[in-house]
Order: structure tokens, then C-alpha cells, then sequence
């Protein structure tokens, strides 16, 4: 099947329409209402990040147009939730809007079945190369990531109506992270979909996806997970805010890599080539996703070491914790370092981009389980 692939485009300001700049200012308003409503209980670390994530939002709807749509309709999502609970928690168990789609848990447990329900149609689309199935395949996933966002913003507003002293950023356990991870590597991969013009490789990316429902599932109804908890002490930090985040563009992207390099595999191997896209767009994509993940895996490993010096005295203790994240780190800088300067191609770095899933895998969820450090307090 013969796939063209879409270049890059170029950026400058004069490339710039009506709608970008109104997208900046909606922006701009938005964070201007948050500062006037919250900006006395921000520190001006807090007022910073505020100001950045307004630099960071505008510049991600510049370039990638379909954001423009997609964050503002998440916010009214949400806001239409918080509205509903009308300052008061118990609304969640009497108001038919809460309980059913738009408190925290309720869009949550959407996502995951919206999910679930994506990837059984892009498998079929990809199967019986359905160029419908897999637009609905994608407009599934769009509409659970959808969800998703909107169902974390809620669960930050519902901490602050359990108590101001509880209300945090909803990044702070493994329930809330797993669902970061799911949202996050759905939108690297809906934008390489668009960015690329192929939807065949949503049925590989979307069983990572999957797994991960699986453990929210499971974290949700065997441990009563979703239970909203207020942070420990080593996690009440405004760093935690953007830490958090910057490490899980990472895992999503290493994730997203390794189903890519599953799909090429099997591709190579005259497994499903027919119906995936040539076995040398496949391995751009996987390229492109480690390299931004090895960005952000970067920017959160100096982050948490400035943050450990915060809270503990020093940039480094190897910790378990602290250990894997070096190894998760070096084995991706090996694979660029192999991929840019030594020319390597092919199934030795599909392998390696599989192999490297499990090494982060262990890094994110096996070192709670398995070991202990400064860093146990997120165990299952």
C-alpha cells in the first residue's frame, strides 16, 4: 500500500490566520481568569508555571492545528462538571451529569471503555482495510482522550472540595499517572496519524493504550485507586507539577516507539505488510517519538534531580528510583546515538525500542514493587 509521506511544515508568524490568534487569546483569557480567581494562593513559582504553560499551550495550537479544538472543548468539558458539582462534593452521587459522564470518575471509566472500543475497530479497519473503520477507530480515540482531559482537570477541582489542604494536581499516584500515560500517548499518536496521513498503525499504538486500561481497571474496583487522597509530604512541591508531566511525554513516547516497532517487525517479516504502512515510515515515526520522548525524559530527570536537592539536600542519592531512570535514559541515548552516527536501521532497533519498553516499564512501575527507596510512595 503505497503511503506518501507528509512534510513538514514550515513555521513563521506571518503563516498565521485569524483563528491562531484568536486560539492565543482565548489562551490568554483563560489564564487571566485562573490568575484572578487563584493567583493570591500561587507562590511565584506557581505564577511562573501559569505563565508558561500559557508560552507552551499557545505554541502547541500554532503547531499543531487540531489542538486548537481539542483543548478548549476538554476545558468545557470540564467545566461544565465543575459547574454541576456547584461547590458541594455530594452532587457527584445525586446529580445524573456527574454520576453518569462528567465527575472525574465517571469520564474516566468513559475513556478507558472508549479506548477498549478504538482499538477492537482500528484492529477490524486494519484487517479488512477499512478506511471507515479506522476514521471511526480514530474518532473513538480522539473522543476518549477527549474524556480523558477533561476527567483530570474535574478530579483537580474535586480534591479542592474535599479540602484546600487536599487539593492537588491530579499526577500524584499510580491511578492518576496510568491515566496521564494513556492520554499523553494517545495525542503523540493521533498527531504522527495526521502528521503522516495513516491510520493503520492506531491498531498497534492502541493495545499499549489498552494494557494500561487493564491496570486502571483493575487499580480502580481490586484497590479503590480513584479515591482521591491527600499528597504525602515528599510530593507537596510545585515541582511535582511539572516533573510529573514531563516525564510521562517520555513514557508515552517509548511506549508509542515500541508498538511501532512491533509493527515493523512484522511487517519486515511479510506479517500484515500489505495492509501497514511501508516498514520505512513506520520507523521515522518510531525515530521521531524517541526522540521527543529522550527531550522530555531529559528535561524531567534534571527537573527531579533539582527537585530532589529541594527536598533532600542533594542532586543525587542513586536511589532504585533514580538508578533506573539513568538506565531508561542511556539506553535510549544509545539508540539515538546508534540511529544518528553509526547509520543502524532496521530490526535491531525495532528490537531495541521493544526491549526498551520493558526496561522503562520496570523503571515507572516495577521499582515500587520491587524495591525500596526514597522514592516508595507509590506502591500498588
Amino acid at each position: 500500500m503505497e503511503l506518501v509521506q507528509m512534510q513538514a511544515p514550515g513555521f513563521s508568524l506571518r503563516q498565521l490566520d485569524w483563528r491562531d490568534w484568536g486560539y492565543a487569546l482565548l489562551i490568554l483569557v483563560a489564564a487571566g481568569v485562573a490568575y484572578s480567581r487563584y493567583g493570591h494562593a500561587m507562590d511565584g513559582y506557581e505564577q511562573a508555571i501559569l505563565a508558561g504553560s500559557v508560552v507552551g499551550l499557545t505554541a502547541l495550537g500554532w503547531f499543531w492545528k487540531s489542538w486548537q479544538w481539542y483543548f478548549p472543548a476538554a476545558g468545557l468539558l470540564a467545566l461544565a462538571g465543575i459547574n454541576l458539582y456547584d461547590g458541594d462534593l455530594a452532587r457527584g452521587q445525586t446529580s445524573f451529569g456527574l454520576k453518569f459522564l462528567l465527575s472525574s470518575q465517571s469520564a474516566i471509566m468513559w475513556m478507558c471503555f472508549l479506548f477498549f472500543l478504538a482499538t477492537v475497530v482500528y484492529w477490524l479497519g486494519l484487517l479488512r482495510r477499512s478506511g471507515f473503520l479506522t476514521r471511526v477507530g480514530s474518532g473513538l480515540t480522539w473522543a476518549a482522550a477527549l474524556l480523558g482531559l477533561a476527567g483530570l482537570c474535574v478530579r483537580w477541582f474535586e480534591s479542592y472540595l474535599i479540602g484546600p489542604d487536599v487539593g492537588h494536581i491530579p499526577v500524584s499516584n499510580l491511578y492518576e499517572v496510568f491515566v496521564l500515560f494513556c492520554l499523553i500517548t494517545a495525542l503523540m499518536y493521533l498527531y504522527y496519524e495526521g502528521r503522516y496521513a495513516t491510520r493503520q498503525m492506531g491498531a498497534f499504538v492502541l493495545l499499549v493504550i489498552s494494557a494500561a486500561v487493564v491496570f486502571i481497571l483493575w487499580y480502580t474496583f481490586d484497590r479503590q485507586a480513584h479515591e482521591i487522597q491527600p499528597l504525602i509530604p515528599a510530593l507537596q512541591s510545585w515541582w511535582m507539577k511539572i516533573h510529573v508531566p514531563a516525564n510521562f511525554v517520555g513514557y508515552g513516547a517509548f511506549a508509542l516507539s515500541a508498538m511501532l516497532g512491533v509493527a515493523q517487525l512484522l511487517s519486515m517479516r511479510g506479517i500484515l505488510t500489505s495492509k501497514l504502512p511501508k516498514p520505512e515510515v513506520i520507523e521515522e515515526v518510531m525515530y521521531k517519538a524517541i526522540a521527543i520522548g529522550f527531550l522530555f525524559f531529559t528535561i524531567a530527570t534534571v527537573l527531579g534531580a533539582m527537585w530532589a536537592a529541594d527536598a533532600w539536600g542533594g542532586y543525587w542519592s542513586w536511589d532504585p528510583k533514580e538508578t533506573w531512570a539513568l538506565i531508561v535514559w542511556l539506553n535510549y541515548a544509545a539508540w539515538l546515538h546508534v540511529r544518528l552516527v553509526k547509520g543502524w536501521r532496521g530490526a535491531v532497533l525495532a528490537w531495541w525500542a521493544i526491549i526498551g519498553l520493558f526496561v522503562t516499564a520496570f523503571a515507572f512501575v516495577g521499582v515500587n514493587m520491587f524495591l525500596t527507596g526514597l522514592h516508595s510512595y507509590g506502591t500498588l
